[in-house]
């Protein structure tokens, strides 16, 4: 694929022309990449830019669900007073966390649209291409990619799965809490901060290694 360097275009001109896009046709995203390509900003570049906000929100992500975790378990071990303000610490936590882990999810669908794009158009001009030798070499670059993409969409989507049981223990303890909230019903919590905490030691170890990949595809994909 042949591409020329792109035209300088401000982020400011970029945020309305995608904003007229969805505006124009907002069930069609190729709209919307036409649009883009016609101001020099090809799929391959919003595949990486978007794997970079991906991976911004990752790491966002993991730290929101660190934060939550820390309150949680410093819940669940007082035994003084001012119970309610440190719960109210942990709802908040929470909902932050559960909002983190929704954009986590957005992103990487966002991700996954326009690489499926990106294919598609690759694989199609390919077989315009009528030097064998050069729709051969085409066509290793892509199955190259695609392979590098496959593992690190891999990688993002069990860090998201791995999301779900960390969230769900924490909106269990947060609504049990809500209904019960004294000392004894902060004791009978403390025997399920190990579990919980093994969750959110492996959903960390997913986030990083998914944050890793990010890393390697993008090196990948820029420009040498």
């Amino acid at each position: 694929m042949v591409r020329r360097a792109p035209p300088i275009v401000s982020a400011a001109s970029i945020g309305v022309l995608a904003l007229a896009a969805a505006v124009w046709a907002p069930s069609c995203k190729s709209a919307y990449y036409s649009t883009m390509e016609k101001f020099g900003v090809h799929k391959r570049d919003i595949l990486v830019d978007r794997v970079k906000e991906a991976r911004e929100d990752q790491q966002e992500a993991k730290e929101q669900f660190v934060t939550t975790f820390e309150r949680f378990k410093a819940l669940t071990g007082y035994d003084g007073g001012e119970l309610e303000k440190r719960y109210e610490r942990l709802s908040s936590a929470y909902d932050d966390c559960n909002a983190k882990a929704e954009d986590v999810r957005e992103r990487i669908r966002s991700v996954e649209d326009v690489a499926e794009a990106l294919f598609d158009e690759w694989k199609s001009e390919i077989r315009e291409i009528q030097d064998r030798d050069l729709a051969r070499r085409s066509t290793e670059s892509l199955d190259d990619t695609r392979e590098r993409y496959k593992e690190l969409l891999g990688a993002m989507k069990r860090a998201s799965s791995a999301m779900d049981p960390v969230l769900t223990a924490f909106r269990d303890h947060v609504l049990a809490l809500k209904h019960d909230l004294n000392a004894r019903a902060i004791s009978s919590l403390q025997g399920t901060v190990k579990s919980i905490e093994e969750d959110v030691s492996r959903l960390i170890d997913d986030m990083q290694r998914s944050i890793q990949e990010a890393d390697t595809f993008i090196r990948a994909m820029s420009p040498s």
